[in-house]
């Protein structure tokens, strides 16, 4: 029986966790249709959309996504700092952006008087709300649902659009975000929808690119900082160019009809993190089927289990493709 996802959640060992939705229908609903000739790539905006739109609203940042003819993956940060330095009204207004609220809360955002006998109550309120607003669960619904309702409409049905319980697991060293990332982001090279990372539409990896081209990080995105120092900004801790230029030679190897190599440069990221670059090839290629829970070194992978009260033994051997020690 699947554990409650706030089982599977522990900010002491990582912000970082990689989702990934499926739909339940036999078509590909948002991509071409082979029974109805119908082509539903538009769908796949409205999910690129409502990602980017969610990373306004919640104290969690998205670090990459793709969205496929099936499917989508995300790669989550959540910035508990963030939700935390939020005052009670900048809460509320996050919240609202989703939701309707309460009347009490939309008295409250108008900056009317609350009666004193309701303060506690409000407050009660706004805590669920900060909670909900860095949890991954609530990220995932409010980006599910109104894909489902805004397709059940145009398809003139009613029922599920994606499977009920979305997939999600931590990674919790840089070697697993950055392989996660580069994963999810070269889906579409992998899947041959795409020749280059530039064409690859519906990514964050395309976003990256086109921002890149004008010396610029997507606002949207969870930025690269460069390499660790003392008193850095909140990102990702990697040259942004290095990284580009990985994920491109990286996706032109696992593309059979493709010949590269990993260069002298890009495999500087592998040697920081110990990884050979016949492994990280393996990792990469082969993500989803290798991993099925959270990913990391054994040693990660320990700590993460002892917090969670959870057996290690049983994703050890996967996490053993990943030799950082």
């Amino acid at each position: 029986m699947p554990r409650p996802r706030r089982t599977l959640v522990s900010l002491e060992d990582t912000p970082y966790y990689h989702c990934c939705s499926r739909v339940v229908r036999r078509a590909f609903l948002c991509g071409d249709d082979e029974y109805t000739g119908k082509n539903y790539d538009h769908r796949r905006g409205w999910v690129e959309t409502q990602i980017l739109k969610l990373t306004e609203v919640f104290a969690i940042d998205v670090a990459a996504y793709s969205v496929m003819s099936n499917h989508l993956h995300v790669v989550l940060f959540i910035d508990i700092d963030k939700a935390n330095q939020w005052s009670d009204r900048d809460v509320v207004m996050q919240w609202h952006q989703c939701f309707n609220g309460t009347a009490l809360t939309q008295k409250f955002a108008k900056g009317e008087v609350i009666d004193e006998h309701l303060v506690a109550q409000l407050k009660h309120q706004i805590a669920i709300y900060r909670s909900r607003l860095s949890d991954i669960s609530w990220f995932m619904r409010c980006l599910n649902e109104p894909i489902a309702r805004q397709a059940n409409i145009e398809d003139n049905c009613t029922g599920h659009f994606w499977e009920g319980r979305f997939k999600s697991q931590a990674l919790l060293d840089e070697a697993a975000v950055l392989a996660c990332m580069t994963y999810v982001e070269l889906n579409p090279i992998r899947a041959k929808m795409a020749d280059t990372p530039e064409q690859s539409d519906y990514t964050s990896l395309k976003l990256r690119v086109t921002a890149a081209l004008k010396g610029e990080q997507p606002k949207t995105l969870l930025p690269f900082i460069g390499h660790e120092r003392e008193h850095q900004p909140k990102g990702i801790a990697f040259m942004l160019s290095d990284y580009l230029e990985l994920v491109d030679e990286t996706g032109r190897i696992i593309r059979d009809d493709k010949r590269g190599a990993i260069s002298a440069n890009a495999e500087s990221i592998l040697n920081r993190l110990n990884i050979p670059t016949a492994n990280w090839v393996k990792i990469v290629a082969e993500f989803g089927q290798l991993f099925h829970g959270p990913v990391g070194t054994l040693q990660e992978l320990s700590r993460y289990s002892e917090h969670l009260e959870k057996r290690r033994r049983h994703f050890a051997k996967s996490c053993q493709h990943l030799p950082l020690e």
